[in-house]
């Protein structure tokens, strides 16, 4: 299937102009303890636990599933577009992606 996605300078821009959108973290603690994107409320949820947690993605809003490279979070996107959400995207590249074309100052991991 081809996941819908959005490119980091892409989402960098919508967050710095103040554009609401969930983030959605499916990495585990110790990622996020490495490497981050900025704090926006991110709902943080393991992939592990997807399936069991994704009804607390909220479904009315503009959502970005993320993870290291983009393979975790896009199949959680093609997971929640298949429980029905609509406005979903998988950040293409990933922490990795963002910090390639956003924030070179991420630790790579």
């Amino acid at each position: 299937m081809n996941v819908p996605e959005i490119a980091p300078t892409d989402l960098a821009r919508q967050l710095d102009d103040g554009v609401d959108i969930t983030l959605v973290d499916v990495r585990e603690a110790w990622e996020r303890d490495v490497a981050d994107l900025p704090d926006h409320g991110q709902v943080r949820i393991p992939i592990a636990e997807f399936p069991a947690r994704f009804a607390e993605v909220p479904k009315e809003s503009s959502v970005v599933l993320y993870c290291r490279s983009g393979s975790r979070s896009g199949w959680a996107t093609e997971f929640l577009r298949g429980q029905g959400w609509e406005n979903v995207l998988n950040l293409s590249g990933g922490v990795l992606g963002w910090r390639a074309d956003v924030d070179p100052t991420l630790e790579e991991y």
